[in-house]
């Protein structure tokens, strides 16, 4: 027998019994609607009926008293009107009869009715008061209360029969669960019986085949199953001695290529130029080319299979260290340290070597992390060229800054002591001279301190130093540019953080520069935060302004580079590269954070004293 005719044999009992119970609660539900049903229609009409003409009756019964008060004209109208809404209600009831009683208490609502109408037409025939109200007291009024007792009646034997109604209504609903239990109870019984004979017979050769599994898994191809039946379990074993055949086959076939591959691999990655190394999600060392294992003094056998730190031990810590949180970090979130510094310095042989790292996550395809790829790459010629080009711009600046000063002296002396010989014509080229040159001059300032500070010939002053004396400085010396501006500068800055290592006046220098740019696009208002995070303290400059595209933001701190807007604020596009080199002497880092539309603010981190360590062995670009 196949499985699927044992499944199928195994719950079609209790297939038919959940249809059978299924059904009998249907009809079960279809009874108790009937009788619901019933309750409703036989009766409540019946029952509304019986109220409106109590009601009306009695509205004629306040009419009549109007008349008997002296206003007969209104109270006849009112008794009419209410004399048709009752026979309107009388009429309803005498076509909804459904009980056998009903029929002679709608009669004699009927006829005592009649003789409450003539009562009443007699009552206003009359003329005087005295025998009106005893035509009222002794006639209208008994006659009033003959009426309303058979109405109520009528009321009261539709009451009953709804409650009766309701009563078999709800014998119907218990006897309903009762035997809606039973046949449940039944049909769950015989299932699970029927279920855990099905399972035992299913699960036997189920386990074996799962251990077959677990031992090709863990690489034991060598499975042999014993085949008892012909039905799908059956093919299913056979499949897997099958399976297990095969494999050994395909291991025995295989064997050989891969070893083929891995050693054209390991000659791939010993041809590069390029450092590599390979950890695995525990950071252990999986593979490491010659020139790694040459920059971190260690080789490829005493390296591979030990942790990252481990294996670079007898190199400069800092290095290690440095390295090993790169990876580290990329590893444990997936995206690598949003720092500026991404180059390395390592000495080799009296001299220093600079490398460019870089880390790369290893991926399965469905996005597991296997490990992290170390890049380093051989980057000593391109510093030694952008040393040579930084020494070349501070002495070219250097020429260029004494014929400037001469050109700017020459030309205020003109302004003062000709300036009234000169047309309005002449006056205006010389005033645009002066601002030529003094751009000039600022530009030519500007390069030769970028270029002291990327050949480290600027000394920083650094000491201990409170964040808010740095904000302080700084905002004084915009208050009277930004009033003027109608732009309020803000500032949250905390007297408890801890004090920095910074050279102030460099220091103070970033903030101006980067409050002089907020001031060139803020709208309304800046705002200045500084806040302590771990062992850093960070200041952010944040303005309303048009903000900066994301193409723009990843070369803001290049040299030269302005940010295109509307406006025209003119610059030499050096100041934030200034900013940059500045953060990064300090052993900081800087940012910028903008969205088009909603301001920028601009970030950079300093070390607490506590933190500030020895230089280290990180260089920066």
């Amino acid at each position: 027998m196949k499985l699927r005719a044992k499944i199928l044999a195994g719950y079609g009992i209790s297939l038919t019994l959940i249809v059978l119970v299924g059904s009998w609660g249907v009809i079960n539900l279809w009874r108790l609607g009937r009788a619901s049903d019933a309750i409703l229609r036989e009766n409540y009409r019946s029952i509304q009926a019986a109220d409106g003409m109590l009601d009306a009756l009695e509205r004629q019964d306040s009419a009549t008293l109007m008349v008997l008060l002296g206003n007969q004209p209104q109270g006849m109208a009112l008794f009419r009107e209410y004399e048709i809404e009752f026979l309107q209600w009388l009429g309803r009831a005498n076509d909804n009869i459904t009980l056998t009683r009903e029929p002679e208490t709608l009669e004699a609502i009927e006829t005592r009715y009649q003789t409450y109408l003539e009562l009443v037409s007699r009552l206003q025939a009359q003329r005087s008061d005295r025998t009106l109200t005893a035509l009222y007291e002794t006639d209208v009024q008994p006659s009033f209360q003959l009426v309303r007792e058979a109405t109520t009646d009528l009321r009261q034997i539709n009451q009953a029969a709804m409650i009766a109604a309701s009563q078999r209504a709800e014998q119907t609903s218990s006897s309903a669960i009762a035997s809606m239990a039973l046949a449940g109870g039944s049909a769950a019984a015989l299932g699970l019986l029927l279920s855990w004979i099905l399972s035992k017979q299913l699960i036997r050769p189920l386990k074996s085949m799962t251990q077959a599994a677990e031992q090709i898994a863990s690489g034991d191809y060598e499975v042999q199953l014993s085949v008892t039946s012909n039905d799908e379990l059956g093919q299913l074993a056979s499949e897997i001695n099958l399976m297990s055949q095969r494999l050994q086959e395909f291991r025995a076939l295989n064997l050989d290529q891969i070893f083929t591959e891995k050693q054209r691999s390991e000659a791939i990655l010993n041809s590069l130029s390029d450092g590599i190394v390979v950890v695995d999600d525990q950071f252990l060392v999986t593979a490491i080319n010659p020139v790694a294992a040459r920059l971190l003094n260690t080789t490829q056998a005493r390296s591979q299979g030990h942790h990252f730190l481990e294996a670079g031990c007898e190199a400069p810590e800092g290095v290690v260290r440095s390295l090993f949180e790169q990876i580290q970090t990329l590893a444990e979130t997936g995206q690598s340290p949003a720092e500026e510094t991404d180059t390395i310095a390592f000495k080799q042989s009296n001299s220093e070597q600079h490398y460019r790292y870089s880390t790369t996550l290893v991926r399965t395809s469905d996005d597991r992390r296997l490990g992290v790829v170390l890049l380093l790459q051989d980057v000593t010629k391109f510093k030694q060229l952008d040393q040579l080009k930084s020494e070349f711009v501070m002495t070219a600046s250097h020429e260029l800054r004494t014929p400037l000063t001469g050109m700017g002296m020459s030309i205020d002396l003109l302004l003062e002591s000709a300036q009234a010989k000169l047309s309005s014509r002449e006056g205006e080229l010389l005033l645009a001279a002066q601002e030529d040159v003094q751009r000039l001059r600022s530009l030519v300032n500007e390069l030769l301190d970028l270029s002291k500070i990327e050949s480290g010939r600027i000394e920083m002053q650094t000491a201990p130093t409170a964040a808010a004396t740095l904000v302080t400085k700084a905002v004084e010396l915009f208050e009277v540019q930004a009033a003027d501006k109608q732009i309020q500068i803000q500032t949250r800055v905390s007297d408890q953080l801890p004090l920095v290592h910074a050279d102030p006046s460099k220091i103070t220098w970033v903030l101006t520069n980067l409050l002089a740019n907020a001031l060139r696009y803020a709208e309304a208002q800046i705002e200045i935060v500084a806040k302590s995070h771990g062992t850093w303290v960070s200041f952010a400059v944040t303005d309303d302004g048009p903000g900066i595209a994301p193409a723009q933001q990843s070369r803001i701190f290049e040299k030269f580079v302005q940010v295109e807007t509307e406006r025209d604020v003119g610059g030499t596009g050096l100041g934030l590269a200034i900013c940059k080199e500045i953060v990064k002497a300090h052993g900081g880092t800087i940012w910028v954070d903008s969205t088009p539309g909603q301001g920028s603010t601009f970030s950079f981190t300093l070390p607490i004293v506590s933190q500030v360590s020895s230089p280290g062995a990180l260089a920066h670009a």
